[in-house]
């Protein structure tokens, strides 16, 4: 085994740090689980089909059933073709039908740049009503006042090694939420309602855990997720998505990412308490550098999980074996297969041509940050804006609010579009335009070739929040 970690190592830095390709999830079923069902939701863009004339050859028609986008975009079969046009990265937005998205929410995506097969991010938008239970005598026992509640719900769900789980927590996991707002008493608690978004994420994971053999759900996904209820936004991340507000030019964080850099520490920790799952052919300690066995008994620089900073210790046997985190930035992975810490899914994920799980160091649970909409006057500037990481990897804070600025300022403060064309802006700009070398932004640097998916939520907008 020792060689085939070698082997996915060397694969990791010759490919500047591209975990290698797995398959991809092929459908998912569109019925709901039955412990989280509901009323009947609208299907999701119909899969793009080959031209008219003769029949397809079976391969082709197999790759395009597999590929589908957010109901919400209403995508044709047409669009469904230019969305998942690797050349022309076409931007899809919602169509100006006069059907907008909860609070004129804004929503741009764009495939990515041959990165995968398909766009393996997936989004929804929700407003969800949350009936009260009946207790045992059949009376209604509301989680608040009167029969029930609603609260607003956005996730952006950002799919690797396939989109299989991406869509399935876009379809399923505001349905976990809402079953676990069910069973509060009481939902002006924020701590009841964090604690009822972590056990949803949990839910659904387990699953996934255990309909990815039936559905054949493989690969996992990074899930960032926004509720609104009772006047306040509760901004749940697990993954490197991430989320900021935009508030009269300031920026305010709502997130931070979750890869295998920002928690070292509790990777280390896990390696160290239960060292069985390294399979002996991992290391918890970091090193600067990786250990030549000429080096045994000298002294070198590392840290374990209770360290942030560096010590020295003499160089043992097993601190010849591969670390647990590997490689910078970008390029840093666990078990040298998997660049994020946190999400949904990746049951089945091993370490690459061995039978070493990677799931038990993947957490499932969120962090979940919120903010009190009535504690400040929001004009309609103040936005929320999601992006998974084909944004955030070529964008700055900064830059993005200097585009919500630049953009917002354009429109009249009562034009619903504008929050429309502000998700567009911010896709193209993270895009860039082709070049003869790639997609390149204004500055001739290398645009993102990744899926990019965008919402713009107005804090100050159209419509009363209360």
């Amino acid at each position: 085994m020792l060689n085939r970690v070698r082997s996915a190592v060397a694969h990791l830095v010759s490919s500047g740090g591209a975990p290698p390709p797995r398959p991809k999830s092929p459908d998912l079923p569109n019925a709901p689980s039955p412990q989280t069902a509901a009323p009947p939701e609208a299907p999701r863009s119909p899969p793009a089909t080959a031209g008219s004339g003769s029949a397809a050859p079976a391969k082709t028609v197999k790759a395009r059933a597999s590929f589908s986008r957010p109901t919400f975009l209403q995508l044709s079969p047409g669009g469904l073709r230019r969305a998942d046009d690797h050349a022309g990265r076409a931007v899809q937005s919602p169509p100006d039908t006069g059907r907008r998205l909860p609070w004129s929410t804004g929503y741009a995506e764009v495939i990515n740049a041959g990165k995968s097969r398909h766009n393996e991010d997936q989004a929804c938008c929700e407003v969800v009503y949350v009936e009260g239970r009946r207790s045992v005598s059949g009376a209604p026992r509301e989680p608040s006042q009167g029969q029930g509640l609603c609260f607003y719900y956005w996730g952006l769900f950002d799919g690797h090694a396939g989109g299989g789980a991406a869509e399935m927590a876009a379809r399923l996991l505001h349905r976990h939420i809402r079953e676990q707002l069910k069973d509060l008493k009481e939902v002006t608690h924020e701590s009841l309602v964090v604690g009822a978004i972590e056990n949803a994420f949990q839910f659904m994971d387990e699953q996934m855990a255990r309909e990815r053999r039936g559905h054949q759900v493989e690969g996992g996904c990074c899930a960032l997720v926004v509720v609104y209820l009772l006047g306040k936004v509760y901004v749940a991340n697990a993954g490197d998505s991430r989320a900021i507000i935009v508030r009269n030019g300031e920026i305010i964080p709502m997130s931070r990412e979750f890869t295998p850099e920002t928690e070292r520490q509790r990777l280390q920790l896990l390696g160290f308490l239960k060292p069985e799952l390294l399979g002996g052919e991992f290391t918890h300690l970091e090193f600067p550098r990786r250990i030549q066995p000429k080096e045994l008994g000298q002294r070198m620089l590392y840290r374990d999980q209770n360290m942030t900073g560096w010590a020295y210790k003499k160089i043992e046997l097993e601190d010849l074996r591969f670390p647990l985190v590997c490689g910078e930035g970008k390029k840093a992975r666990v078990m040298a297969t998997i660049g994020v810490t946190r999400g949904l899914g990746d049951h089945n994920l091993k370490v690459c041509s061995s039978t070493l799980p990677i799931k038990p160091f993947l957490s499932c649970f969120p962090e979940v940050r919120v903010y009190d909409l009535t504690q400040y006057e929001h004009c309609p500037d103040d936005v929320l804006v999601l992006g998974t990481d084909g944004l955030w990897d070529v964008t700055s804070d900064c830059e993005v609010a200097a585009t919500v600025d630049r953009v917002l300022s354009a429109y009249e403060p009562n034009d619903p579009s504008r929050y429309k064309a502000l998700a567009q802006a911010l896709v193209l700009g993270a895009r860039g335009t082709p070049r003869d070398r790639g997609w390149r932004l204004p500055n001739n640097k290398l645009g993102s070739g990744d899926d990019i998916s965008v919402f713009v939520i107005p804090l100050g907008g159209p419509g009363s929040y209360s």
